[in-house]
């Protein structure tokens, strides 16, 4: 069995969202705010929503196109911005060029409604990441899947999904480890491809450990 040099330390996370100076309340203001906006609000309001609705699979957890069904009625336009699959990006800024590019067609093809207020502003948010270790580390696969079972839904989303904005969506802290460390390749690919849209948090541990079992009886 491989024996990491480096281990894999487990923590939890929580979130504090934190409210930008960046707000809109027409869909030519939202525009103006996607063009400006932190990378980290963009994946706030794109990944990190994915948290709040891990139970859910289907619906808009895409908080511009939520806004924009809510509080502008524009349904055509957030069905537009819905389509939008963040399993397709592998950076920040393709996901803001065509958040920009669906809301900026909308905009010039119907003028009339771009400057329309809606009922509620849209503020621009970032979270704010706030970690503490569980004194829980693995340097096998084995140990490696026993912490993996216990984290809470705090820490698998932080080593799952929130870590993508650090590693420049590429990859996630799991898969890294797994690569990086063990040098299980094709384990840490199938790991990294496990759906986060359409899985919740639950389905998608229940997904890796199934995986990391089936390396397991290789051994």
């Amino acid at each position: 069995m491989n024996v990491a040099e480096t281990p894999f330390d487990f923590v939890t996370a929580s979130f504090l969202t934190r409210i930008g100076n960046q707000s809109a309340g027409t869909l030519a203001e939202l525009l103006t705010g996607l063009e400006h906006c932190s990378d980290a609000s963009i994946f706030h309001h794109t990944f990190q929503t994915l948290e709040l609705h891990h139970f859910l699979t289907e619906g808009f957890s895409n908080d511009f196109a939520q806004w924009t069904l809510a509080s502008a009625n524009r349904n055509d336009l957030a069905e537009q911005l819905a389509v939008l699959d963040i399993r397709d990006y592998t950076s920040i800024a393709a996901l803001r060029s065509d958040l920009c590019r669906v809301v900026g067609d909308f905009c010039g093809a119907y003028p009339q409604f771009s400057s329309q207020s809606g009922l509620e502003r849209f503020y621009f948010c970032e979270s704010v990441e706030v970690t503490v270790s569980l004194g829980r580390s693995a340097r096998t696969l084995d140990e490696f899947r026993e912490g993996v079972a216990h984290l809470s839904h705090a820490g698998f989303y932080h080593h799952f999904i929130s870590s993508r904005l650090r590693l420049q969506l590429q990859t996630n802290d799991f898969s890294r480890w797994l690569s990086g460390s063990l040098g299980l390749h094709t384990l840490a690919d199938s790991v990294n491809h496990i759906d986060v849209y359409t899985d919740t948090l639950d389905s998608a541990r229940a997904k890796m450990l199934r995986l990391i079992d089936r390396e397991r009886r290789k051994a």
